[in-house]
């Protein structure tokens, strides 16, 4: 249930995964450099394309973060009610009527 508080308390996965990002990029550039001077090309295009996928994911994630806070309910939005079950989701189906009755 949302309490109310959350602009003020929520938390970004965006910057550990921008570190993250960023240390996979790290270890990525130097298999592929590692591989090069071994003389293993498969293995260095292999790294080279993980970094380039690292290095998109950096990207973004940079860009998202530059982004900013985007909107979030004010304290004069009431907290949500959760979902029990009210809508007929989490229900078992009715009987048609159709079949057999128990006890008949």
């Amino acid at each position: 249930m949302r309490t109310g508080n959350e602009p003020l308390h929520a938390r970004s996965p965006l910057k550990i995964r921008c570190g993250l990002a960023l240390w996979g990029l790290l270890w990525a550039v130097a298999g592929t450099v590692a591989f090069v001077v071994a003389g293993r090309p498969e293995w260095a295009a292999a790294c080279a394309v993980l970094a380039a996928i690292t290095a998109t994911d950096l990207t973004l994630v940079i860009r998202h973060i530059h982004q900013g806070a985007h909107y979030q309910p004010g304290k004069e939005i009431p907290p949500y009610e959760p979902d029990r079950g009210r809508n007929g989701v989490f229900s078992r189906p009715r009987s048609s009527g159709r079949g057999r009755r128990p006890g008949s």
